[in-house]
C-alpha cells in the first residue's frame, strides 16, 4: 500500500507536481494522426496533463500543438481559422504558426513591429506509429522518440486506437502490471476455445480447437510472479509462471516501459503483438492508446475488421473514443453470461479492464489496499515512479528518456522446461535477456522514414 502522501504524489499530474514534471520529460502520444487528416483541416482540442491545448495541421502538413487560448483576450483557438501555415483567432485576427510564433496582428496599429514580442505556448510534435506525439518538458532536455516496435513496422502491419478512461492514469497502468488477473477477469468459465474466441472476437470466431494456453491459465490461477528491472531505469519485466503439461511451465511476459507503456504477454511467435500507452488527461481521466502489430506480415482485412469492432486490447468505440460498453450503461454487463459463461459478464478484454479500473473510483485510495505476493510488479513499478519523480524534484534528470533504443523490446509467452529461470526463458524466447530486438529495424534513414520515424 501507499501512504496518502505518496498516493497524491503518484496520481497528480499538473505542471507543478512531481509526477507531472516526470511525464513531461517523455514523448507522449496525444492524438491519432488521422484526427488531423490533411493540411488546413479543422483543429482539434487536446487536454493532456491538465493543460488545454489545440492541435492543427498547417498548410505544409506540420502539426502544431498550442495553448488553446489566444494570448490577447484568451478566446479559444479551437474556433480559429486554419489557413496559410497558421491558425488565426476569429476574435481579432491574431495568427500563430506551429511553433507558437505570432505571424500577423491585423487589428493592431503597427502590428508588424509588435508581433515579434507576442508568442503563444507551443510544444514540439512528431508523428510516429500513426499517432501524433508531443514533448512538454524543457527544450534542453528534449530526447529522441522512443523506438517501440509497433511504430517501426510498416503501417500495413499495425492497427491503432485510443480510448478514454474515466479514472486516474495509474489505475490503467497498474492493471496492466498484474499477470494474475487474466485467470479471472478475462477468461470464460468454459475451457473450450470456441467460448474463449467468441468472448474475445465476437460471433465471427468459430473453431473447436482446444488451446492449451487457455487451459493452463484456467487451471493455474495463482502463478508465481517474477520481476526484473530493465536497464537504465526503463521499467520492468513482469512475468507470470504457470504450470503447463508434464514438467513444463507456461510463461506470460509483460514489458512495462517508463512512464506508462505496457507490452502485453499473450503472444506466441508469429502471432500479433499488442501494447498500450496510458497518458493522463488530468488527475481524473486518461487516454489509453492501444496498438496491435505483426512484425512478419501485413494484418488482414478480417483482422482489422475484428479489431475495429472490438477485440484483443481494442474495445468497440463511439465517435468520441469512449467504449460503447461504459460506466454510463454499466458496461452492458450480462448477468446470465456471468452466471453461465464468463467471470465478468462483460464482453471484451479492453472493456473488462476499463470496467475494473473505473470501478476503483476516480482516484482510488491506495492506503486502504491489501497487497499480496502477486502484486510484486505493481509494488516495484510504484517504487520506480516515485523515486524517479522525487529525484527529478531534486534536480536529477530521469535516465530512461535518453535511451530511446531501449524501448525496442518484445513481450509474449513461452512454454519451457519448468526448471528454467526467467533469464533463460527470455533468451530462449527472444534471443536476449531483456527481450531487446538488437539491430532489427536498424536499416538506415530511408527505411526509418518509410516506417514513419523522423530522421534528422
Amino acid at each position: 500500500m501507499l501512504t496518502p502522501e505518496d498516493n497524491r504524489l503518484l496520481t497528480r499530474v499538473g505542471p507543478d507536481t512531481p509526477m507531472g514534471r516526470l511525464f513531461r520529460r517523455f514523448w507522449l502520444p496525444v492524438l491519432l494522426a488521422s484526427e488531423l487528416p490533411e493540411p488546413d483541416c479543422p483543429p482539434v482540442r487536446v487536454r493532456i496533463l491538465c493543460e488545454d491545448l489545440v492541435a492543427f495541421r498547417d498548410s505544409s502538413g506540420r502539426v502544431g500543438l498550442l495553448d488553446e487560448h489566444c494570448p490577447h483576450r484568451r478566446a479559444s483557438l479551437f474556433l480559429g481559422r486554419n489557413e496559410e501555415d497558421g491558425i488565426r483567432c476569429v476574435f481579432h485576427g491574431w495568427k500563430f504558426d506551429a511553433t507558437g510564433r505570432c505571424v500577423d496582428l491585423p487589428s493592431v496599429e503597427n502590428g508588424a513591429a509588435l508581433k515579434n514580442r507576442v508568442r503563444i505556448a507551443a510544444y514540439p510534435t512528431r508523428e510516429f506509429g500513426g499517432y501524433v506525439w508531443c514533448y512538454m518538458g524543457p527544450p534542453e532536455h528534449q530526447p529522441e522518440l522512443p523506438r517501440m516496435e509497433f511504430g517501426l513496422v510498416a503501417p500495413q502491419r499495425r492497427f491503432i486506437t485510443k480510448r478514454r478512461q474515466f479514472a486516474n492514469w495509474a489505475q490503467a497502468a497498474e492493471g496492466i502490471l498484474d499477470p494474475t488477473h487474466f485467470s479471472y477477469l478475462h477468461i470464460p468459465i468454459s475451457r473450450n476455445r470456441d467460448a474463449w474466441g467468441k468472448m474475445m472476437y465476437g460471433a465471427n470466431f468459430s473453431t473447436t480447437e482446444v488451446d492449451p494456453r487457455l487451459r493452463w491459465v484456467v487451471e493455474d490461477g495463482c502463478p508465481s510472479i517474477h520481476v526484473r528491472p530493465l536497464p537504465n531505469d526503463l521499467g520492468m519485466t513482469v512475468a507470470g509462471k504457470r504450470r503447463a503439461d508434464g514438467d513444463d511451465a507456461y510463461w506470460r511476459i509483460i514489458q512495462f516501459l517508463m512512464p506508462s507503456t505496457s507490452l502485453a504477454p499473450g503472444s506466441s511467435e508469429g502471432e500479433n503483438y499488442h501494447g498500450q500507452t496510458v497518458v493522463p488527461i488530468d488527475d481524473e481521466n486518461a487516454w489509453v492508446f492501444s496498438y496491435t502489430w505483426n512484425p512478419e506480415r501485413e494484418l488482414t482485412e478480417q483482422e482489422r475488421k475484428q479489431l475495429g469492432s472490438g477485440s484483443a486490447v481494442h474495445p468497440a468505440l463511439d465517435d468520441q473514443f469512449t467504449p460503447k460498453r461504459n460506466r454510463a450503461n454499466d458496461y452492458l454487463i450480462d448477468r446470465e453470461l456471468q452466471k453461465t459463461q464468463t467471470y465478468s459478464g462483460i464482453v471484451g478484454i479492453g472493456e473488462q479492464d476499463t470496467a475494473i479500473n473505473e470501478s476503483q473510483g476516480v482516484i482510488y485510495d491506495r492506503s486502504k489496499e491489501f497487497l499480496v505476493a502477486s502484486d510484486a510488479g505493481i509494488a516495484r513499478m510504484r517504487k520506480l515512479w516515485l523515486e524517479t519523480a522525487r529525484k527529478l524534484a531534486d534536480g536529477i534528470e530521469p535516465v530512461a528518456p535518453s535511451h530511446p533504443d531501449g524501448y525496442k523490446v518484445r513481450s509474449g509467452n513461452a512454454v519451457c522446461p519448468g526448471s528454467m529461470t526467467l533469464e533463460e526463458v527470455m533468451v530462449r524466447r527472444f534471443g536476449h535477456v531483456h527481450g531487446h530486438l538488437g539491430s532489427m529495424y536498424d536499416g538506415g534513414a530511408q527505411q526509418e522514414r518509410a516506417a514513419g520515424v523522423p530522421v534528422a
